[in-house]
């Protein structure tokens, strides 16, 4: 056993471990980055926008999670989406380093196009307008087998066939929504016709422009779309035609048939119109009257010279002829009275 004291080791003295000045910039970069995100919040939210602070307060909230939403995502980034409808985008074609001769062929091009999407609506339309105009045919041939020819007029416009129960006689009674008998019988006669059909079908009211107020209805428009109603019921309830095909509206006064100063003006305009509506997309529908129009004027040179009465009683019908000048052998003395009694009545008894 030695008694050196040399060979003892030395026990490991630990150094004080020196203090850190730096843990504050920690801190301070923090802070700083707090600050630069208030900043730009702030700059941000400098043109007040409800519905972007909205949104901001909504994800913020949702950041921090005190949304009470399950899921998330489900708002759309654009403004306002879905309002505004998508249009074609037109390719941009840049002619400004072509020869004369081939900016000519692009814009021959471009026009040849144009000229072939302008033919392809106007076929479209075309092939409409002579389906619809089996339609009228099928619809006024319902009604010359029931003596009722004279009782409707026929026309076309965008939407697509309309058909105008305006009658000689009397459709509704003064100041309201009731059919009349003769006016049951014409939505009768047409009914089967239009159950055959797989085309909606929109029922329009409309009142005359006299200015007064209805008797038993508070406005023109209720009146209108009242009248509409009892229609839209009456091929419902009693002919079992879809209720998905059918809708209604009501226009008060605001669109005569025809001009409200002309004689026999009130009874015309006080109508309902019964709207085959197409399918055409908009573009193709806008050129529907003018197809129309142009296969009457091609029907009405081809049937030059003939005098077959139901086809002329079928062209008056369409063309609306002047009601007050027109007869009817069918009508029964009843009717016939109610019409004139109709016709001498006080404005306020002609709604």
């Amino acid at each position: 056993m030695s008694g050196h004291g040399g060979g003892r080791r030395k026990k490991h003295e630990e150094h004080e471990e020196h203090e850190n000045h730096e843990r504050w910039l920690v801190s301070y970069a923090d802070m700083v980055t707090l600050l630069m995100v208030l900043f730009v919040v702030m700059f941000a939210m400098s043109a007040v926008d409800e519905r972007k602070y909205a949104e901001l307060k909504d994800g913020l909230a949702a950041g921090f999670g005190n949304s009470d939403a399950l899921l998330s995502g489900n708002e759309s980034i654009l403004d306002y989406a879905g309002t505004a409808p998508v249009s074609a985008i037109a390719p941009q074609v840049n002619t400004d380093d072509m020869t004369p001769e081939q900016q000519q062929a692009v814009a021959d091009a471009v026009q040849q196009a144009q000229a072939l999407q302008n033919q392809r609506s106007w076929d479209e339309a075309t092939a409409e307008a002579e389906r619809l105009e089996e339609v009228r045919r099928d619809l006024l041939g319902a009604l010359d087998s029931r003596g009722l020819g004279g009782d409707v007029t026929t026309s076309y416009d965008h939407r697509g066939l309309v058909v105008s129960l305006v009658s000689r006689h009397v459709v509704f009674e003064a100041n309201l929504a009731t059919l009349s008998a003769r006016g049951q019988q014409v939505v009768d006669a047409i009914a089967p016709v239009l159950a055959r059909l797989e085309d909606d079908l929109q029922v329009d009211g409309h009142t005359n422009q006299v200015p007064v107020k209805p008797k038993y209805y508070d406005t023109d428009w209720d009146l209108a779309a009242a009248r509409a109603v009892t229609v839209l019921r009456r091929l419902e309830e009693r002919h079992g035609l879809p209720t998905e095909r059918l809708s209604v509206a009501g226009y008060g006064s605001t669109r005569p048939l025809i001009d409200p100063d002309e004689p026999g003006s009130q009874e015309v305009n006080k109508r309902v119109d019964i709207v085959v509506l197409t399918g055409l997309a908009p573009q193709d529908a806008a050129l529907l009257p003018e197809a129309a129009a142009s296969l009457d004027e091609l029907a009405g040179l081809a049937g030059e010279g003939l005098e077959d009465p139901a086809t002329e009683d079928g062209r008056q019908g369409r063309r609306g002829a002047d009601r007050g000048t027109e007869t009817d052998t069918d009508t029964t003395d009843e009717e016939g009275a109610q019409a004139a009694a109709l016709r001498d009545a006080d404005p306020e008894e002609k709604r």
